[in-house]
């Protein structure tokens, strides 16, 4: 990991009319060949951040740069050779075979009217093979179950050749395999291809077991960035999520677990009660002991 593939510097964004920043003074870095996840709760400008870094919107204050440059000043067809983004909700509009539909990611290459040349064809039969899709390549899109449709979703981020691969929510609808069989798709292709990675979602706990950063956002403010485990902590979490939970370690991996308010949340003061009681008798203890050894000592 060296160049830095993202990079939001003081960034800062106010939607027109509102009277507060949807993003304020932001600094977030994403490094080339890294898996970098975004998670807050709804609201909180996980997709306007990610708006900023992808050009789509100017920031108010600040610099948000993709490749190098700020991000809005990139021509989007440019972009898109370098960038491929698989958005929140997309659904098939109109009929097409998903080797039609992977090819349309060559659009910022071919444009609109030069025909396919050999290596377009070359790099949509890649990209379905790379996205594990080849199989589906004569299937009509209609008839896609939506783990398939996100895969040929990926396979035409793929055919764009790009250095970057964004996902926005784009999990969100998806059951627990369809959505494990997505992230470590993503996270193979980062691993063994050389791409980077960036994972917009809800799905804390499962993005934690993959990425190599963790961005909190809150309120329109990152409030950590790093490795899941400096950035899961159940301060950090119960602040933003506004809940209350605890954490706990699965090979290795903060893992979080949402408490019920009145049950659980009365047997975590119990055992608080009972660690404090502990500490107490253990401090009376000690005095004791320094006492008694006090009274030797003079008595010696």
């Amino acid at each position: 990991m060296g160049d830095l593939i993202f990079e939001a510097r003081g960034a800062s964004y106010r939607y027109p009319g509102a009277r507060v920043d949807a993003l304020a003074d932001v600094h977030l870095a994403v490094p080339a060949g890294a898996l970098v996840g975004i998670v807050g709760p709804n609201g909180c400008g996980k997709t306007t951040l990610l708006g900023l870094l992808l050009g789509t919107r100017r920031p108010t204050a600040g610099t948000a740069l993709a490749l190098g440059r700020p991000a809005s000043e990139w021509r989007r067809r440019d972009l898109a050779r370098r960038v491929a983004v698989v958005a929140q909700r997309e659904e098939p509009t109109f009929p097409l075979r998903v080797r039609d539909a992977v090819s349309l990611g060559r659009y910022p290459h071919v444009g609109p009217y030069r025909p396919f040349a050999e290596a377009d064809h070359a790099a949509v039969q890649a990209a379905l093979e790379r996205a594990d899709a080849l199989h589906l390549a004569d299937r009509w899109t209609q008839t896609l179950s939506g783990g398939e449709w996100q895969r040929v979703r990926i396979a035409r981020a793929l055919a764009q050749a790009p250095e970057v691969l964004v996902l926005d929510e784009a999990t969100a609808n998806l059951d627990l395999r369809h959505e494990m069989e997505t992230f470590e798709l993503v996270t193979d292709l980062v691993r063994s291809q050389g791409l980077t990675g960036v994972l917009v979602t809800h799905h804390v706990n499962l993005v934690a077991r993959f990425v190599d950063v963790l961005a909190v956002i809150d309120g329109g403010h990152v409030v950590a960035a790093g490795p899941p485990a400096e950035v899961l902590r159940r301060d950090i979490v119960e602040r933003v999520f506004a809940w209350p939970v605890e954490i706990t370690d699965w090979r290795g991996v903060p893992q979080i677990v949402p408490l019920m308010k009145r049950g659980e949340m009365a047997g975590r003061a119990e055992e608080q009660r009972g660690n404090a009681a502990a500490r107490q008798h253990e401090q009376g203890a000690q005095h004791g002991r320094d006492g008694q050894r006090g009274s030797e000592d003079q008595r010696g």
